[in-house]
């Protein structure tokens, strides 16, 4: 069974900052890391490989900065990596980093399952694996707990819900997101990090993928940020300190009312 794991490469959450004046977000300098959700997808492709066979291929979507995710993919036990090179993957919206990536994936050919993370830390919309099903016309199940059955032609899984779980078959080929229940990620080998130090990594670019400029510099996105800002401040809260216990608890519940809290 081929299974591709789109992979991301994030920056480190707590140094990305809000420029309020120019109302643009402030992206760190540095490498990043890997997004922490894809790491249970590259586990349960691993998984799945060691029990049914075939190959696990790491897929990015990004520059220089994205080749320690796919290098680190790669030491844990992925067959080959592959990255999607554009200049500037923050300038993409869903609709055209998916559409990229389905380009690659079509462009891989043999794939029987195609995993995701549930989301990317840094965005959090969740909406890139089912966007990517509707590239490649494929079903999509997401925030799967479980793989209950998998065979060559289908799988049976176990999709998180507010009230408990829903248990999905499917046909594949298919797009699955996963949520951290499904496993616990391994750690990369010593022999895994010194052949992920050698091994190819293969780039595909704009030329290699039939793309134009307006999509690598993501002129052709849907959705546009006029503006970003931090929140603002919270309003300090009043405290009740004056009176018995019994005359605090009925200004409590006056102050209550009168916000038609209760």
């Amino acid at each position: 069974m081929n299974i591709v794991v789109c992979v991301k490469q994030v920056p480190e959450i707590a140094l990305v900052k809000v420029d309020n004046s120019a109302g643009k977000i402030v992206y760190p300098s540095g490498p990043g890391m890997t997004n922490p959700f894809d790491d249970y997808a590259l586990e349960e492709a691993l998984r799945i490989r060691e029990k049914s066979g075939g190959k696990v291929y790491a897929l990015s979507l990004g520059n220089q900065n994205a080749e320690p995710a796919l290098r680190n993919c790669l030491a844990l036990g992925a067959d080959e990596a592959v990255l999607l090179s554009v200049p500037d993957v923050n300038c993409l919206d869903a609709y055209t980093a998916s559409y990229i990536l389905s380009l690659g994936i079509r462009k891989i050919g043999s794939y029987d399952l195609i995993l995701c993370g549930k989301q990317a830390v840094d965005g959090d919309s969740s909406l890139i694996p089912p966007a990517l099903a509707e590239w490649l016309n494929l079903p999509e199940v997401s925030f799967v707990k479980k793989f209950e059955n998998l065979s060559s032609s289908s799988a049976t899984v176990l999709r998180m819900t507010e009230d408990g779980y829903d248990r999905v078959e499917v046909r594949l080929p298919v797009v699955v997101s996963v949520i951290k229940e499904i496993n616990e990620p391994r750690l990369p080998s010593l022999k895994g990090k010194m052949r992920a130090k050698s091994a190819p990594l293969t780039v595909w670019g704009q030329k290699e993928l039939n793309l134009e400029e307006k999509e690598m510099a993501g002129k052709s996105s849907l959705t546009k940020m006029a503006s970003f800002g931090t929140p603002p401040a919270r309003p300090s809260g009043e405290i009740i300190a004056a009176g018995t216990p019994a005359e605090m608890v009925s200004a409590l519940i006056a102050k209550l009312r009168e916000a038609q809290v209760v």
